[in-house]
């Protein structure tokens, strides 16, 4: 029977659902015997879909029954029920969390224009919430989100899945060991391709933000220059896209952002700069060296120590992090889940917590706002609304 025995997370049932005060209560059939979490999956084929894999993210668990899916496209709902073996689809989200209440939710669209309202939704129904990125489309609905989680003890989980990858954890603590001296500078480029400037800075960027902090604690202010037809850009430039991820705006991105200790850290976002700044990613300098990260769903850091190229006669010589895990390819949504999980059984806070994914969202529009005031702007934002308008 499901929900016996050990999960892949180490902790059995019963130590699963003994949690107080974090929304999950230990439930009994007619037999007396422990039934097995109740999950569901939210998506919406043709708008977001179901994102990267957020469909799969229970399969497999014990103690975890996957009992409906919401998707209002038929063929999208009939197509995750028969992959998950599960009798009920419904077409409205409402209906499902009403009649299912369900304890673990996936929110897998990644039009985050969707995000806050059904996250809400879910909160507000008991249930703990996984999410797609971007998290939300401002602050003001970030905000939103995590008090209506605190208020309710559940635990938010945004799925910004490379800060949980074991090579980027191993980069953190080789920077905290000072493997490339003391960092003082990070260099982050988005994709750069067709969706260069607005979108890549909330669909791409929002993953790099997350990694900065990470890296170097809080941003404390940001300027910017956020460029569209060679001139900054106004609210009336503001433009929905593809993935509607709110309003984004400009073709050209360059922010600068201060954190403490000196550190400084840009962004750019430029597609005629996508030949010459590489594959899309980070670097951090340090007073020794430079470790590189390539972003990916799995991605890969490599190290430089000493003078670069500029040196006559001496080649740049990178190498990776660490050998065994460069070729690593673990299933890029299986550690943030994980972690969610066990935070939920702790009662501590998810390492891709709504907290993280709430400061990228902030570094975003702080973006926008620098470049739209032409001034340099100090974090925590003061005016929570997304400035470029209303949503």
């Amino acid at each position: 029977m499901k929900g016996k025995g050990q999960g892949r997370e180490g902790w059995t049932r019963r130590e699963f659902v003994a949690v107080g005060g974090v929304g999950l209560l230990a439930s009994t059939n007619a037999f007396g015997q422990e039934t097995a979490l109740r999950a569901a999956v939210i998506g919406h084929t043709g708008r977001g879909d179901y994102g990267h894999g957020m469909e799969r993210v229970f399969r497999g668990r014990s103690g975890i029954e996957v009992v409906a899916v919401a998707d209002p496209d038929e063929a999208g709902r009939g197509r995750v029920a028969r992959f998950q073996g599960i009798a009920r689809g419904y077409a409205d989200w409402r209906d499902m969390l009403e009649k299912e209440r369900p304890q673990l939710v996936s929110v897998g669209m990644r039009h985050a224009d969707q995000h806050a309202e059904v996250a809400l939704g879910c909160l507000r129904a008991g249930a703990h919430v996984y999410l797609e990125k971007p998290f939300v489309r401002s602050p003001d609905e970030a905000d939103a989100v995590l008090a209506e989680a605190s208020k309710r003890g559940l635990k938010l989980a945004v799925a910004h899945t490379m800060r949980v990858m074991p090579v980027v954890k191993r980069l953190k603590g080789a920077l905290a060991e000072g493997l490339i001296g003391e960092l003082r500078e990070m260099r982050a480029y988005g994709k750069q391709d067709a969706r260069a400037g607005g979108e890549d800075l909330m669909v791409l960027g929002s993953h790099l933000f997350d990694l900065m902090r990470m890296m170097s604690g809080d941003p404390e202010w940001v300027t910017a220059r956020v460029m569209t037809g060679g001139r900054e850009i106004r609210v009336e430039d503001r433009r929905l896209v593809k993935d509607n991820v709110g309003w984004v705006a400009g073709e050209q991105v360059f922010a600068h952002f201060g954190f403490a200790n000196g550190v400084n850290a840009t962004f750019t976002s430029d597609s005629g700069l996508k030949e010459v700044s590489g594959h899309w990613g980070i670097e951090f300098l340090g007073s020794r060296g430079v470790a590189r990260l390539n972003g990916d769903l799995v991605p890969r850091v490599s190290v430089r120590m000493g003078a670069g190229g500029w040196v006559p006669g001496k080649k740049e010589e990178w190498k990776p992090l660490d050998p065994a895990l460069a070729d690593s390819a673990p299933d890029p949504q299986a550690g943030p889940v994980d972690d969610w999980l066990e935070s939920i059984r702790t009662g501590r806070e998810p390492e891709c917590s709504g907290r993280n994914g709430a400061w990228t969202v902030e570094m975003v529009l702080g973006i926008y706002r620098a470049s739209m005031e032409g001034r340099r702007v100090a974090f925590p934002l003061v005016d929570r609304r997304h400035p470029l308008g209303p949503a």
